[in-house]
């Protein structure tokens, strides 16, 4: 019995935490452009359009970029993307406010006065991987 629980404990000690409960999410974002980087954000609603928690950066492709972020936890999130075209690691903007770089959110939410609510560009995800197509603007 005592070799069966040894056994056990240095099984589970060898699994991967969070394994089992690990999603992909694939962005990907079209109408891209050529320069500077490529910024992609995942948030929950707590931390919608503040300090998201999960992001990943890379060098765009022109027309579309494919972006991947794995281990994410499956649950309700909303993703974000802009192409940050003097790599300066914000979304620029004009005297009043409007974005001077292209930027988008998951499933094509638009806001009318500002960026959409969370629950507009929400997306569920589950195990394996989810399709997020953004559309930059």
């Amino acid at each position: 019995m005592r070799h069966l629980l040894l056994s056990c404990a240095l099984l589970l000690a060898a699994l991967p935490l969070g394994a089992a409960n690990a999603a992909t999410i694939e962005v990907r974002v079209t109408n891209v452009g050529a320069k500077g980087t490529l910024r992609v954000a995942v948030c929950d609603r707590e931390r919608y359009l503040k300090t998201c928690p999960y992001s990943a950066s890379v060098a765009p492709q022109a027309g579309q970029t494919t972006v991947t972020l794995k281990d994410i936890p499956p649950g309700t999130w909303a993703v974000l993307a802009y192409q940050d075209g003097n790599e300066n690691r914000q979304l620029d903007r004009n005297f009043i406010g409007i974005p001077t770089e292209n930027y988008g959110f998951s499933r094509d939410a638009v806001g009318r006065f500002g960026p959409p609510e969370f629950e507009e560009a929400a997306i569920e995800v589950r195990d394996g991987t989810t399709v997020a197509p953004i559309a930059l603007h």
